[in-house]
């Protein structure tokens, strides 16, 4: 600092006062500029090859990379003329790329071994049993994220402090222990996940986690570059918790739900508005408490339970338990379908679904049901099949079924003309390719 004060003042001072003193033939500046600056380098390369603890290398690499050709060598006074001199660097490129190697190997190691600590901690904390914290309502176990993300992005600033591609590279080493760090996270989570169950604050602790992968994904999408592989590794990793936490959430209400769904065939769809009210508050209850989840991961895990419960309901049409042969029956069956499709849209989405793609499916299954000019019902048809592309001729079969009055040639006539409708394309929201007709 002594060096770099006394460099810049003198240098003030030739070039102000001076230079003018002598003809210009003598480059009376250059001459100072040279004679400083090689005793400058003389030092710092002696330096550089001494035994440096790792403050001293980032210090030197500081004046090396930063404060010597920004705060010096650009200042108002002596830019313009030490442009002239071309001085060079302070340190020879070997042993600057010898000492921005010891300099990224020591930051990467340190910060890894930091973060490493910090999972444990986190893992601790969760078999310790303890709720976790709530803010604005959601919980949270957001220590190691904050910790992590702060670490990853100061470590990145000193780097790019020094130089841009310092920082570049040291951004890059820190991308790939990000990566294998939520790894490792994934893995514990995993364990947590299997063995934990019994615990008091299971649920809480894994909407914490799912919470807590927010604050990563946010972190990578806007601070990863696209073109750093490590980045899909990051996201995916990310959607692998994410999906897995909310799949065991929703583990328990599917099989409530299941013996309850079963009511519609065993009844021949008897009392369906008692059952779908059923469907409705076992859900609700369930509902409840995912509220403590981030609103992002409460939408998709709602528009999860609505695909799910109109799922359910189609497979429960398409089991062949309910054969009508009159159009009355028919009738009434379509009246109990649209009344039922009406009231799981109105609960699904006033507990926040946006799934609004679904809300055809049933109206339009039970105005199948219903019509029975056919080629009105050839109509209906096409209009299904258009809306849910992946519905099949095995699936509009099995559901025909349920009219009981169709002869051998209308039913041929109708699953042609389906087979004339449909694309090959799957859809992005597949409905019906996940339902198996036995």
């Amino acid at each position: 600092l002594h060096m770099g004060k006394t460099m810049k003042e003198d240098l003030t001072v030739v070039a102000k006062y001076i230079k003018q003193l002598y003809p210009p033939e003598f480059n009376v500046f250059s001459t100072y500029a040279e004679l400083y600056h090689h005793h400058f380098a003389s030092q710092a390369k002696k330096t550089a090859e001494s035994q440096l603890e790792d403050k001293d290398v980032y210090l030197l690499l500081s004046w090396v990379h930063d404060i010597y050709p920004k705060d010096m060598r650009k200042d108002r006074v002596l830019a313009e003329e030490l442009e002239k001199v071309k001085l060079g660097s302070l340190l020879p490129s070997s042993l600057s790329e010898e000492l921005e190697k010891k300099y990224l190997e020591s930051e990467e190691a340190t910060i890894k071994n930091s973060l490493n600590k910090c999972l444990e901690k986190e893992i601790q904390r969760w078999k310790e049993d303890k709720e976790p914290e709530k803010l604005n309502g959601h919980f949270q176990s957001e220590l190691l994220a904050i910790f992590v993300i702060q670490s990853i992005y100061n470590g990145q600033k000193r780097a790019k402090d020094i130089s841009v591609a310092l920082g570049d590279e040291l951004s890059h080493r820190l991308s790939r222990e990000l990566a294998a760090l939520l790894k490792s996270y994934k893995d514990a989570f995993e364990d947590f996940k299997e063995k934990s169950k019994k615990h008091r604050h299971y649920k809480p602790i894994l909407i914490a986690n799912i919470n807590n992968c927010w604050n990563f994904r946010d972190f990578a999408e806007k601070n990863m570059a696209e073109k750093d592989d490590n980045k899909d590794r990051v996201l995916s990793t990310l959607g692998d918790i994410e999906t897995s936490g909310c799949d065991v959430l929703l583990q328990q209400l599917f099989v409530q739900l299941k013996p309850i769904y079963k009511k519609f065939t065993e009844n021949k769809w008897d009392c369906s508005n008692e059952i779908m009210n059923e469907i409705i508050k076992t859900t609700s209850n369930h509902i409840s408490e995912l509220r403590t989840l981030k609103d992002t991961f409460y939408n998709a895990i709602v528009e999860k339970i609505h695909v799910r419960l109109v799922k359910d309901y189609i497979v429960r049409l398409l089991k062949r338990k309910v054969s009508l042969k009159t159009p009355a029956q028919q009738q009434n069956l379509a009246q109990s379908v649209s009344k039922n499709a009406a009231d799981l849209e109105a609960f699904c989405t006033s507990n926040g679904s946006q799934a609004t793609w679904l809300n055809s499916a049933l109206p339009k299954l039970a105005e199948i049901i219903r019509l029975q000019d056919i080629g009105a019902i050839k109509i209906e048809v096409a209009t299904l099949a258009t809306t849910y592309p992946d519905i099949r001729k095995r699936h509009l079969e099995a559901f025909l079924y349920i009219k009981a009055n169709l002869s051998r040639g209308e039913l041929k006539s109708i699953l042609g003309y389906l087979a004339d409708s449909t694309v090959s394309t799957p859809p992005s929201t597949p409905l019906f390719s996940s339902i198996n007709v036995s």
